[in-house]
């Protein structure tokens, strides 16, 4: 049991801080990631990956994240720098700057997936791990996915009352038919990740 304690949630005196993302597939909008380091005095019950959550257990979740965790932070990075890094940079972008926020240094910064965030100022000394799955095993992790889709859904509610035309408020930027037909009548918006092919098919198609 303490084996599996040290494991999940780190050790006691050691920061170990959890990051994942959230918005990699959509069309539109930024990419936002999420670090987060637990206070193991002060566990948050039924975390876990935030697509196995509704919508309002990961409103509550978050909340008891922001609550009881020792440090959080929440970094973007948005679609122009999609479009010039792609998705995948983009969201290592968004990681690194979301640990640089944290405001502490994680001695283990646990990732989410097969990729690591290229750490900066002083998290570049910390240890990087990443975790396949991560998000379905390390509470860390767990609440980072939580945070980051919880950031970003609101954000995209925020965009939806600017460009109401394309749904954002149901869809959040994902390809869906509703989204892929409103980007067929009305073409992109600012949001829009020009890079990515469905809105690339489109502007090549209103080109005169």
């Amino acid at each position: 049991m303490a084996e599996q304690l040290a494991i999940n949630w780190g050790v006691a005196g050691l920061l170990v801080a959890g990051v994942d993302e959230a918005g990699r597939g959509p069309l539109a909008g930024p990419v936002v990631a999420a670090a987060v380091i637990l206070d193991l005095q002060r566990p948050v019950a039924g975390l876990k990956d935030s697509k196995r959550l509704s919508a309002g257990q990961r409103q509550r979740l978050a909340h008891a994240v922001r609550t009881h965790a020792s440090a959080f932070a929440v970094a973007l990075a948005e679609p122009p720098e999609i479009d010039a890094l792609n998705i995948l940079e983009a969201s290592l972008l968004a990681m690194t700057r979301a640990v640089a926020k944290l405001g502490v240094t994680p001695a283990l910064v646990r990732v989410d997936g097969a990729q690591v965030p290229r750490l900066s100022g002083a998290a570049a000394g910390s240890d990087v791990e990443a975790v396949i799955r991560g998000d379905q095993h390390i509470p860390a992790i767990s609440a980072a996915s939580i945070l980051a889709k919880v950031c970003r859904d609101r954000l995209m509610q925020r965009w939806h009352r600017r460009y109401p035309a394309y749904g954002f408020d149901r869809h959040k930027g994902y390809p869906t038919p509703q989204h892929l037909a409103a980007l067929a009548v009305h073409g992109p918006c600012p949001i829009h990740r020009r890079s990515f092919r469905p809105v690339r098919e489109v502007i090549a198609q209103t080109r005169p």
